[in-house]
């Protein structure tokens, strides 16, 4: 911008800079005004060529300056086209720890879940009147046997799968095992007592995958997906309700079976992709 100033002022006549000290006598002075008196009647003679010139450089530069003054808020004004200024909006509310709950009624009470109404006032301060779905969590286990440790056995390792009837679905699905958390119940120890139940198998060595929520919209439900290794075969022994066949497949033949859409149950989508990206971290680490 000062450089642009610069170079427009620079252009302009040099009548506009200050005139020099002269010690030019009287009669001189006076013959100089009657010569600029009579030049000021001639139309084309009002204004120097090189005036003219310097005025409309000056007009351009200072419009090309107002141009690309202009330039930066156009830009934003894309960006929020796209989204991106909404977003960082959109993180800011009167509550930003969550809704102010009103009132809460317990519409249904069945042995595995709760249905709330709730009447809330959200954190962006807007009423809303929400049912959701209460649930003490799940666990999910990702069990893996590495078999003899070396070669295919470590690279690709067998993961144990269930088949049962979910009639939500209307239909046979292949899982990861999984169960409800009891009250109070510590997740760790929940995921090994479920992996016992369905399968029989204990493990030397568990950690935490992850912990996501299935389906926010109305489920407040929270699942944890563990990794058992070191796997060790026993007798299963599910519940009355449970019936279950279970297996143990190549973890390539379950991402097949993924990219080939015939696992459609969310937590075996979530943690066997997940199993798999830290495999290959893994594998390039060596």
């Amino acid at each position: 911008m000062a450089s642009k100033a610069k170079s427009a002022s620079a252009g302009k006549p040099t009548t506009a800079s200050p005139a020099k000290k002269t010690a030019a006598p009287a009669k001189a002075a006076q013959t100089a005004a009657a010569k600029i008196r009579k030049s000021a009647t001639k139309p084309a003679a009002t204004t120097p060529a090189g005036s003219s010139k310097s005025g409309k450089a000056a007009v351009k530069g200072a419009g090309k300056t107002a141009a690309k003054a202009t330039r930066p808020s156009a830009a934003k004004g894309k960006a929020a086209a796209k989204g991106k200024a909404p977003l960082k909006a959109a993180t800011k509310s009167a509550n930003p720890s969550g809704a102010r709950l009103l009132e809460s009624k317990v519409a249904f009470e069945g042995p595995l879940f709760r249905i709330h109404r709730d009447r809330i006032v959200e954190p962006s301060g807007h009423h809303a009147l929400r049912d959701v779905i209460r649930h003490n969590g799940s666990v999910v286990i990702l069990a893996v046997d590495y078999g003899k440790g070396k070669g295919k056995d470590r690279k690709d390792p067998w993961i144990v799968i269930e088949r049962q009837y979910r009639h939500a679905t209307g239909q046979f699905l292949w899982e990861l095992p999984a169960g409800k958390l009891d009250p109070g119940e510590d997740p760790l120890r929940g995921a090994q007592r479920e992996l016992a139940e369905e399968t029989g198998y204990a493990a030397h060595h568990w950690s935490k995958l992850i912990y996501y929520y299935p389906s926010p919209g109305f489920l407040g439900e929270g699942m944890h997906i563990f990794l058992a290794e070191g796997l060790i075969p026993g007798d299963a022994h599910p519940e009355e309700d449970e019936a279950i066949d279970f297996r143990l497949v190549r973890l390539s033949d379950l991402l097949e079976k993924i990219r080939k859409g015939n696992i459609l149950d969310g937590k075996t989508l979530v943690g066997a992709m997940l199993f798999e990206q830290i495999q290959k971290r893994k594998s390039h680490k060596k």
